[in-house]
Order: C-alpha cells, then sequence, then structure tokens
C-alpha cells in the first residue's frame, strides 16, 4: 500500500499531473522547459520533479549542461502502469492542458537559455 499511496500523493498537485502531460508529449524536457510552460519558479519546477522522481513516475539523466526528464521507461510497479497509462486519456480537453499542448512545441532549451 505505501508504493500505492507514494503515486497517488505525487500525482495529487495540477502543476505535477501538468508536467507528467507535458513528459507523455514529448519525450524528455528539462528544468527550464517545463519552467517556462508552466510559469513557475526554477525551485518549485525542481522540487516538482523530485516528488515525481522519488515516486518512481519520472527519471533524471544528465546530458553536459542539462538534466533531462523523462517518464520512468522500466518501472514494473503496477500503479505507475496504470496511472500513466489513464493520464494518457485524461484531461485533454482541459484548458490549462490545452495550452501546453500548444505552448509545448514552441518551448526550445537553446533559446531560453540563450545558447
Amino acid at each position: 500500500m505505501k508504493n500505492f499511496v507514494k503515486v497517488m500523493k505525487a500525482l495529487s498537485d495540477p502543476n505535477r499531473v501538468k508536467i507528467i502531460k507535458m513528459l507523455q508529449l514529448r519525450d524528455s524536457l528539462c528544468v527550464c522547459e517545463i519552467r517556462a510552460v508552466l510559469k513557475l519558479a526554477q525551485p518549485t519546477v525542481s522540487k516538482h520533479l523530485k516528488v515525481l522522481e522519488e515516486a518512481g513516475l519520472v527519471t533524471s539523466e544528465k546530458d553536459k549542461l542539462w538534466v533531462n526528464f523523462r517518464l520512468h521507461p522500466d518501472t514494473d510497479s503496477p500503479y505507475i502502469v496504470a496511472m500513466l497509462g489513464q493520464l494518457k486519456n485524461w484531461l485533454n480537453e482541459t484548458p490549462e492542458i490545452v495550452e501546453i499542448h500548444q505552448l509545448l512545441p514552441a518551448i526550445n532549451r537553446n533559446d531560453i537559455c540563450k545558447l
């Protein structure tokens, strides 16, 4: 039951659900890209990602200047598999998710960081 509760708590915040939806649209994102779409402070985004990572929903990988976050590809948790499967189809018509769908394609880390 402990793992189930951890996953549910991680998904209990609207911004964390938005991050999951973003990662379902794009294979990986860095903190600056998530921050640009959600219009949140960098420490806030990092804190949300830490909660998602501790619950096993996302994983991170360092790539030169960036830390890339993606949905955990090898999870063996039936709770994570079920929730990510359902979230793919849920909430797509809500205004916040529609806005993310519109903003995300134009987000580019090189433009954000001026590299």
